[in-house]
């Protein structure tokens, strides 16, 4: 993502303030707010231009062998962006390793897939980044205003027992635990 320079003076000022507080003046706050509405629409666009991406490549590959040429190069620029690989790739990849751009990939891919797969084994967050929070306020700004008393909960009304659901037979009865058998004694 690349800045203009007003961007950058606007982002250098609220990296400033982040380092030292002090009262914004409203002009300042409004660059802010208009910098994250340009980042997050940025952010919504790359969005929508992976979905094409992957979208295409989808066509790409249902229309295999025809269009191998043009899946090659698709895939390309979707590792490129950070697309894993599905089953279905590596399985187009198999079948068409009888070229070396082919079999390059695959094995590219069989990296890509595997590394993907221990990382989600081991726990670890996905490789895509969380979508972005909206900016809400900036502190020293306008949210230095007072805050407005919050309004008292409504209270519980009591459900009549004709809109209560029905017990389950496992909250009426419980389950039953088995009873020990004293020991049996024999005759002799």
């Amino acid at each position: 993502m690349a800045f203009r320079a007003d961007e950058l003076r606007v982002l250098r000022r609220a990296l400033a303030f982040a380092l030292h507080p002090a009262p914004m003046p409203d002009e300042d706050v409004q660059d802010c707010l208009r910098l994250a509405g340009s980042v997050d629409e940025a952010v919504a666009e790359a969005g929508r231009l992976r979905a094409f991406l992957l979208a295409d490549l989808v066509r790409y590959r249902d229309a295999l062998p025809g269009s191998l040429a043009g899946y090659l190069e698709l895939l390309q620029d979707a590792l490129a962006a950070g697309y894993d690989p599905l089953p279905e790739d590596l399985a187009a990849l198999r079948a068409l390793r009888g070229g070396p751009l082919a079999a390059a990939l695959l094995e590219r891919c069989q990296m890509i897939a595997e590394r993907s797969v221990r990382a989600r084994l081991a726990g670890r967050a996905a490789t895509t980044p969380a979508p972005r929070s909206r900016l809400l306020a900036l502190p020293g700004g306008r949210a230095a205003e007072p805050d407005r008393p919050k309004a008292p909960p409504a209270p519980a009304r009591p459900v009549p027992p004709s809109e209560r659901p029905a017990p389950k037979p496992s909250e009426v009865f419980p389950p039953r635990r088995p009873v020990p058998q004293p020991p049996q004694r024999r005759a002799g």
